[in-house]
C-alpha cells in the first residue's frame, strides 16, 4: 500500500481523477462525494489488494513449478494424482477468500437499496437523447429537460458568465442542470420512455437502469457543493454518448432561490421534442 502511495504521489496532477467530472489521462475513479462513493471506492481499493496478494502468489507458484520440477531438474516425474490436504487447501481457501469479499459487498448493496428517509424526491426519465427531472415535492410540481451544449451553445454560455469554463467540459455541460441542496437525502426515481437508458453519476455512485413502464429507485446526499457530471451508460441509440447528466449542488439558500424561480421559469416551458425539433429545422 505504501508503494502505490508513493507512485500515486509522483504521478502529475492530470492523471489523477477528478470530482464530479473526468480529467485528461485519470486514473482511478472519479473522487467521491457521498458517502455511498466512499464506501464503493474503499471497497475498490481493498479488492485491488487482494487480487495483488493473490497475483503475486500465483507468479510464485509458476516460478517455483517451472523451477523446481522442469526436465532437467526433475527427470523422474511423480505418479502422485491425488493429494487429499491438497485439494482441501485449494478449495477451502477459495471459499474462504471469497466469503471475505461477499461481507463488505453485502453491506455496500445494503448501503445502495435501503433508500432511507429522503429530504427531496427526483423523478428523471430518459429519452432519445436527452434526460427530463421532475421536482414533484416542494409545494408545486415543475419539471423540465436537460439537453447537452454543443460547442456554438458552451462557448456562448461561458462568455456570456452562465458557466464558468472549469465547469463546463466539452460534451457534458448543458442548458437546463438539476440542482439540489447540499447534505440532503435525495431520492431518485428513473424510468425511461423509449428504450433502455442507465442513469449514472461516477462521484454519487449511483448507476441505474432507465426501463420503460418500470419505475427504479436509488438515492445520494452530497457532502459537498459543485458541479457534478454523469452520462447515460447503457448503448441506447444513435445518440448515445450526447445525453450528459449534470447535477449541481449548492447552500439550502441557494436552493430555495432556484426553487422559486425555476416554478416560474418552467411552468409553461416546451419541451425537448419541440427544442430538437426547432433545431433540425
Amino acid at each position: 500500500m505504501a508503494l502505490a502511495a508513493g507512485a500515486t504521489a509522483l504521478l502529475p496532477d492530470a492523471a489523477l481523477a477528478g470530482t464530479g467530472m473526468p480529467s485528461d489521462w485519470q486514473m482511478n475513479l472519479q473522487g467521491p462525494a457521498t458517502e455511498v462513493s466512499e464506501y464503493i471506492h474503499w471497497f475498490h481499493n481493498w479488492l485491488n489488494v487482494i487480487i495483488f496478494i493473490i497475483s503475486v502468489f500465483v507468479l510464485g507458484l509458476l516460478v517455483y513449478v517451472a523451477w523446481r520440477f522442469n526436465e532437467k531438474a526433475n527427470p523422474v516425474p511423480s505418479k502422485t494424482t491425488h493429494h487429499a490436504l491438497l485439494e482441501v487447501a485449494w478449495t477451502v481457501i477459495p471459499v474462504l477468500i471469497l466469503v471475505v469479499i461477499a461481507i463488505p459487498s453485502f453491506r455496500l448493496l445494503k448501503l445502495q437499496l435501503e433508500i432511507p428517509q429522503a429530504d427531496l424526491t427526483v423523478k428523471v426519465t430518459g429519452k432519445q437523447w436527452y434526460w427530463s427531472y421532475e421536482y414533484p415535492q416542494d409545494g408545486g410540481a415543475f419539471g423540465f429537460d436537460s439537453l447537452m451544449l454543443d460547442e456554438k451553445q458552451r462557448a456562448e454560455a461561458i462568455s456570456t458568465n452562465k458557466i464558468a469554463a472549469a465547469e463546463a467540459p466539452r460534451l457534458l455541460a448543458v442548458d437546463n442542470e438539476a440542482v439540489v441542496p447540499v447534505g440532503k437525502i435525495v431520492r431518485i426515481q428513473v424510468t425511461g420512455a423509449d428504450v433502455i437508458h442507465k442513469f449514472t453519476v461516477p462521484s454519487f455512485g449511483i448507476k441505474i437502469d432507465a426501463i420503460p413502464g418500470r419505475l427504479n429507485e436509488t438515492w445520494f446526499k452530497a457532502d459537498r457543493e459543485g458541479i457534478y457530471y454523469g452520462q447515460c451508460s447503457f448503448i441506447c441509440g444513435q445518440n448515445h454518448s450526447y445525453m450528459p447528466i449534470a447535477f449541481r449542488v449548492v447552500s439550502a439558500e441557494k436552493y430555495a432561490a432556484w426553487l422559486a424561480d425555476s416554478k416560474k421559469k418552467f411552468a409553461n416551458a416546451d419541451d425537448a421534442t419541440n427544442k430538437v425539433a426547432a433545431v433540425g429545422q
